[in-house]
């Protein structure tokens, strides 16, 4: 399967930005957003969703992005990993609001191709986020998803299993995830 140039562009930008290049995140995440937010108003309009629930989810999108970049794989490329979380956080939001959904498999691809609109990028502010986790919570986040370094290297770092810094990691998200939906629901 061949994979368009722009998404070709943006993997590059996620390689050099794990490596620690903080211009080239910046591009890669200014680049995605209009993408990502055309993805979630089509799936929201196609599952009957508010549009207002679209930009709900490019936030938890972005953040997911943010805390997860880490487990994505260089070698593999980045429009699947991006559709796959906005289908999840569109189905997450579906469901806190007790609807029921199923995702056909074939729909995945075709999000993909869906069209760019431009839009500011809002994000949060990742420090104050990390100060409401614990310790060791807070520095796995922190190395793992903003440093990007790898779970092995993590572990090691800190005197962990890989396993339990998977586990860790993975409850420190979803943690993240909870306090980001209080704050933002807070602002409305």
């Amino acid at each position: 399967m061949r994979y368009s140039a722009r998404e070709e562009e943006w993997a590059g930008w996620m390689r050099s930005a794990m490596g620690g290049d903080a211009q080239a995140y910046h591009r890669f995440l200014s680049a995605v957003t209009p993408h990502l937010r055309a993805m979630a108003r089509r799936r929201c309009d196609q599952f009957g969703a508010a549009a207002s629930e679209a930009e709900d989810v490019v936030q938890e999108v972005l953040l997911a992005v943010h805390l997860k970049r880490g487990t994505w794989d260089p070698a593999r490329p980045i429009g699947p990993w991006l559709s796959t979380i906005v289908r999840n956080k569109l189905i997450d939001s579906l469901r806190r609001r007790g609807r029921h959904v199923d995702v056909p498999i074939d729909e995945v691809m075709a999000t993909l191709e869906a069209e760019e609109q431009a839009g500011n990028l809002d994000r949060l502010d990742a420090e104050h986020m990390l100060k409401r986790l614990n310790d060791p919570q807070r520095d796995i986040v922190r190395s793992i998803s903003i440093e990007g370094a790898g779970v092995r290297e993590t572990a090691e770092r800190l005197k962990m299993s890989e396993g339990a810094v998977r586990v860790a990691l993975h409850r420190a998200l979803k943690s993240l995830a909870a306090l980001y939906r209080s704050e933002t629901s807070e602002d409305r």
